[in-house]
């Protein structure tokens, strides 16, 4: 199972989650995909992904987390032990989104929310302090995102297997050009 995990604010119809499962269904595997639209709340997020993994494919699923599921992705990838594709992922962002507190809206659904500290304290409860097995993980990273600085990301995966690329945006916005790569990666090629 390919588990896409999207960021903040956004849902299922993220542009590379969509990627990601057309990829897989031109290969006829497209019944290998998941994307829940997960809660804005963190600990509610994590049970609706821990109920995909529970579901007997925790350690062959292959996590695919963007900016703050790519936070939720370290964490889930140290819990259940499998491999993550991390994409320009938020490193602290119990600390980055202290900025975003108040009022919320996704950005593809519309739901209002409001952001509170009770959602910070929650990510911080899922902050990995140090990634183990760094074979776990593939960093995708973009030298031009304007909301997160790749190097963070960098320093956090340290031998872990790292495609950076000029420019770009937060967005990813080559994402399709790297989807093999992404699968590749998963089938453990």
């Amino acid at each position: 199972m390919y588990l896409y995990i999207h960021g903040f604010n956004s849902s299922p119809s993220s542009i590379k989650a969509k990627q990601l499962q057309r990829r897989l269904t031109s290969l006829g595997r497209g019944a290998e995909f998941a994307c829940p639209a997960l809660s804005h709340w963190p600990r509610e997020a994590m049970h609706q992904l821990e109920a995909l993994l529970h579901g007997g494919r925790g350690r062959d699923a292959v996590l695919v987390g963007s900016s703050l599921g790519g936070f939720y992705a370290t964490w889930l990838a140290e819990q259940h032990g499998c491999r993550a594709v991390l994409v320009n992922p938020a490193i602290t962002p119990q600390a980055g989104l202290e900025a975003y507190l108040g009022p919320q809206k996704n950005l593809y659904t519309g739901e209002p929310y409001e952001l509170t500290r009770g959602h910070l304290e929650q990510m911080a409860g899922y902050a990995v302090p140090e990634p183990t097995l760094p074979e776990r993980y593939f960093l995708m990273a973009t030298t031009g995102d304007e909301v997160l600085d790749y190097r963070t990301a960098v320093a956090r995966y340290p031998g872990a297997k790292h495609l950076i690329i000029e420019g770009s945006d937060h967005g990813f916005a080559d994402f399709e050009d790297h989807v093999d790569a992404v699968i590749a990666f998963g089938d453990g090629k």
